[in-house]
């Protein structure tokens, strides 16, 4: 039987997110950001990931959710970031930061990327630096 998916023309969700992670990534190596680590997650069910580990050249380990949508519609890309969420990525940079010898300073970014699927051309690219905070939300 004949099977669409067969075609090649169709692009999944997976590869829509590395997309968009390969162009913030990109955007903020441009701004003098190192990559630590990518695709952080928590280990067993229930836990939280961060999407991008990254050092500011002062040393600053910063935590950072990508958020990609086609349209501003239902909130666009940074309406999709709930309390739930923020909470699973603070949870993931807790969990990540017990691994090292001392903390640092931290603080956690969101890079939103608006309108073409891919984060290329006919894209927005808007990095929020300290988006939210780890305070109150345990």
């Amino acid at each position: 039987m004949w099977d669409s998916r067969k075609q090649g023309a169709a692009v999944t969700t997976k590869q829509r997110g590395d997309a968009a992670e390969d162009a913030a990534l990109a955007h903020l190596q441009r701004h003098g950001l190192r990559l630590v680590q990518r695709n952080f997650r928590t280990p067993g069910r229930g836990g939280g990931e961060v999407d991008l580990i990254m050092r500011e050249p002062d040393g600053t380990l910063v935590f950072v959710e990508v958020r990609q949508r086609a349209s501003a519609s239902r909130g666009g890309a940074g309406g999709s970031i709930t309390g739930i969420k923020q909470r699973r990525i603070v949870f993931a940079a807790r969990h990540f930061l017990l691994r090292l010898g001392s903390e640092p300073p931290c603080r956690f970014d969101v890079v939103l990327l608006q309108g073409a699927q891919d984060g290329g051309e006919g894209s927005h690219i808007e990095w929020l630096r300290a988006a939210f905070d780890a305070s109150g939300t345990f």
